[in-house]
């Protein structure tokens, strides 16, 4: 897990299968059913408690618009209003463990 964005109303995390730490990998049972790696993003909108997790095709796309961003380096009000579009998509409440 990679921290991409931290603000006053959000939060950007890259959760990758590659960033598994080796003590975690090494436990895995012989007889787990292999599953294809995974990327995704999840944006936490701290204004309304609420998260939405990318992946798949969203992952893709949201990764693109990361890239336009290392390209062209956005404005803070920019990339909140990008995160502001993608935060209509949050329904899942922030639950703290």
């Amino acid at each position: 897990m990679q921290m991409l964005y931290d603000s006053e109303s959000f939060v950007v995390l890259h959760l990758r299968p590659d960033m598994e730490d080796e003590e975690t990998a090494g436990t895995a049972e012989k007889n787990a059913i292999p599953q294809l790696p995974r990327h995704g993003f999840e944006i936490v909108d701290k204004r309304s408690g609420k998260e939405v997790y990318l992946d798949g095709s969203w992952a893709e796309l949201f990764q693109k618009q990361i890239l336009a961003w290392q390209q062209d380096a956005p404005t803070e009000e920019e990339v909140e209003d990008t995160l502001d579009r993608y935060a209509g998509l949050a329904q899942q409440p922030v639950i703290v463990h």
